[in-house]
């Protein structure tokens, strides 16, 4: 197995998840190897994405098919694919947040970052997604700020708030 994309230490933390199943179910693991506690992955705490390098080498690790690997990595928001920026904003536009203006804070913070979703200022600051359901429909607009801080009733005002002080914050 070529483990060259993940260290000896992430190794070593696949093996401390996996001890938690019977060895005969240690793909069961797999969300464990990718997500700890359903925070970032393991990988991605050391590369800042998922490449199908390390899924191969989760795949060869559990013992699984590397498509089965990619069906998760593929189905959850909070695993880049790719590299992002600093800061990955993720604006609900399920359709109660649709409602409430979410889609309106996609295009405001589009505008106010001068990049499309989906894509990565050129600074490599922030990187703007769209998200499924993140369960706070009564306070959308909402969004998700590197998959663990949320933003609710999010204003124009609010947003321009969030950018501001988050640029803000990386010069000092």
């Amino acid at each position: 197995m070529s483990t060259a994309v993940v260290s000896e230490a992430a190794l070593a933390r696949f093996a401390r998840e996996v001890a938690k199943y019977p060895p005969e179910q240690k793909q069961s693991a797999v969300m464990a190897c990718l997500a700890i506690v359903a925070c970032l992955a393991i990988v991605q705490q050391e590369s800042g994405f998922v490449s199908a390098e390390s899924e191969k080498v989760v795949a060869d690790y559990l013992g699984m098919a590397p498509i089965a690997v990619r069906e998760v990595t593929t189905f959850y928001n909070m695993y880049n694919q790719r590299p992002v920026g600093k800061y990955k904003l993720n604006v609900c536009t399920n359709l109660p947040c649709q409602l409430r203006d979410g889609s309106r804070a996609l295009k405001h913070l589009e505008h106010k970052l001068g990049v499309h979703m989906g894509e990565t200022t050129p600074d490599g600051l922030f990187t703007l997604q769209q998200s499924e359901c993140l369960g706070a429909c009564a306070d959308s607009p909402v969004l998700l700020v590197n998959d663990r801080t949320m933003c609710s009733f999010m204003t124009d005002d609010k947003l321009d708030q969030l950018v501001d002080g988050l640029r803000a914050a990386e010069k000092s």
